[in-house]
């Protein structure tokens, strides 16, 4: 399985001379946690970075800063941490866990933006996993009862 398979695809995305204002008010109307940074580059959308709800908690509101004056690019970190989307889930999980980061960009071989990953993401398509593999638990019960005499 791979992070393409289940990426999500509708990323919102923001340039870096946006405010942070900006930033805040389109992860509220877009109901997400982060806007990926990006910038033109050959007619691509190449990610630069990522900002994300705990950024403006931390970076921006508990110093007292003010969003509308600040850039998108005064505080997003060079050089994101990027995934491919042939990655495996699992090696994606793995270098989530040791970054301790909970949504990536993913990219395609060019390095173009096409979708981002999130913990959420994963959760929910392990909580899938495992209802299934509860369901041919279920199904083998029923079937053993049935032959049954």
């Amino acid at each position: 399985m791979t992070v393409g398979e289940h990426c999500n695809r509708e990323v919102i995305v923001i340039t870096g001379e946006e405010s942070i204002k900006v930033a805040a008010q389109l992860m509220r109307k877009h109901h997400v946690g982060d806007v990926v940074l990006v910038e033109e580059r050959k007619g691509k959308r190449v990610p630069v970075g990522i900002v994300t709800d705990r950024d403006l908690v931390v970076e921006v509101m508990a110093p007292g800063l003010a969003p509308e004056e600040l850039a998108v690019r005064d505080i997003v970190v060079d050089s994101p941490f990027l995934v491919r989307e042939e990655d495996s889930l699992f090696d994606v999980l793995e270098m989530m866990r040791g970054r301790r980061v909970r949504r990536v960009p993913v990219v395609d071989a060019d390095g173009e933006l096409v979708g981002i990953i999130a913990v959420d993401d994963l959760i929910g398509l392990l909580a899938e996993m495992l209802d299934d593999m509860a369901a041919v638990v279920g199904r083998q019960r029923e079937r053993e009862i049935e032959r049954r005499p």
